[in-house]
C-alpha cells in the first residue's frame, strides 16, 4: 500500500561562520544523536551582498569517515587536494568526494558574472567498514546530469532514479537520492521512496505544500514514515533539494571534519595528523 510521507519536523537554518570566515546557513550539523542518519550536515553558502566584503573560503583542511557533496548554483569553486587533484566546479556542477580514510583538501569560492555565489554542501556518513577506504571523487559536469521535465516540474537527478532515469553519481553506500526539483505554480511532484530511507527537503525558493503542510523558503523539511513524497504548488513556484538515503544505524563520534564510530578512532585521526600519516593514497 502506498503511504504519503507527512512533514515530521521543520528546521529553520541558522547562520554560522566556518572556514576562513565564511557565512553559511546551516540546517543540520554532525551530532552524536545522529537524528538524520545517514546525513550529517547541510549548508547553504551564498555571497550576494557587497557588504560581505572579500570572498573567503575553506583553506586546506582534513576529512575522514565521510562523503562531502558540493552542488553549485551560481559562481564557482576552485578545489585542490593532497592527492594532487585540482579543478573548478561551476553552475550546475557537482563534486561528490568520498574522504574515506583521509584526505586534505581546499575549496575557494569565486563570484559569478552577476557577483553572486550560491550552492550547497551536504555531508553523508560512511558505514564503519568503509570509513578507512581509499578516497575518491565523482566530479559531475552540469551537462551530464539528466533533467526530467513534465507537467510543470523540472528535476535534475544527481543521484538515485526518477522515472527509470538514473543520476550519474553511483556506488554510494547510503543508496542516496539527491534531486534539484523546480515546480511551477499549480503543479505537482511525486516520488516513490524506500520506506526505510531518511528523507529531507531543503526549500530555498518560493513555497509549496509538502503533503498537507505549507512550507515557504528558506526551510529544511524532515519527512516522517511512508513510501511516497508528494509536493504541490498553488499560486507560487517552489524549488527544493530532495535528499534521501538509507540509515546505517551505527553510533557515530563526530569531531570537526571527522566522523568516526568511536572516540578512540577520533584520537587516532588526530594522532595521524600530527604524525604526517593521515592521508590515504
Amino acid at each position: 500500500m502506498i503511504t504519503n510521507r507527512a512533514v515530521k519536523e521543520i528546521i529553520e537554518p541558522q547562520y554560522v561562520i566556518e572556514g576562513a570566515g565564511v557565512l553559511l546557513r546551516r540546517s543540520i550539523a554532525p551530532q552524536v544523536s545522529n537524528r538524520y542518519d545517514p546525513f550529517l550536515l547541510f549548508d547553504h553558502f551564498a555571497f550576494n551582498d557587497p557588504v560581505e566584503g572579500p570572498i573567503r573560503g575553506f583553506p586546506m583542511h582534513p576529512h575522514r569517515g565521510i562523503e562531502t557533496v558540493s552542488y553549485i548554483l551560481k559562481g564557482s569553486v576552485n578545489h585542490r587536494d593532497s592527492l594532487g587533484n585540482v579543478g573548478l566546479i561551476g553552475p550546475g556542477d557537482v563534486q561528490w568526494m568520498t574522504a574515506g580514510g583521509g584526505i586534505l583538501h581546499e575549496e575557494m569560492p569565486r563570484r559569478g558574472p552577476d557577483g553572486s555565489i550560491d550552492g550547497f554542501q551536504l555531508w553523508v556518513n560512511l558505514p564503519a567498514d568503509q570509513k578507512m577506504s581509499r578516497p575518491r571523487y565523482q566530479e559531475v559536469g552540469a551537462e551530464t546530469i539528466p533533467v526530467i521535465e513534465k507537467n510543470g516540474c523540472r528535476s535534475r537527478v544527481v543521484a538515485g532514479t526518477v522515472d527509470s532515469i538514473q543520476g550519474p553519481v553511483t556506488e554510494i553506500a547510503a543508496d542516496p537520492v539527491y534531486l534539484d526539483v523546480m515546480l511551477d505554480a499549480g503543479s505537482k511532484f511525486s516520488l516513490p521512496v524506500p520506506e526505510t530511507h531518511t528523507v529531507l527537503a531543503y526549500v530555498f525558493v518560493g513555497q509549496g505544500f509538502f503533503e498537507d503542510t505549507e512550507i515557504a523558503s528558506v526551510k529544511m523539511v524532515v519527512f516522517g514514515e511512508g513510501s511516497q513524497i508528494i509536493v504541490r504548488t498553488v499560486d507560487s513556484p517552489v524549488r527544493f533539494m530532495l535528499i534521501a538515503g538509507a540509515p546505517f544505524g551505527e553510533p557515530i563520534a563526530p569531531y570537526g571534519p571527522f566522523v568516526m564510530n568511536t572516540h578512540a578512532e577520533i584520537q587516532q585521526a588526530l594522532a595521524d595528523l600530527r604524525d604526517g600519516t593521515f592521508v590515504h593514497q
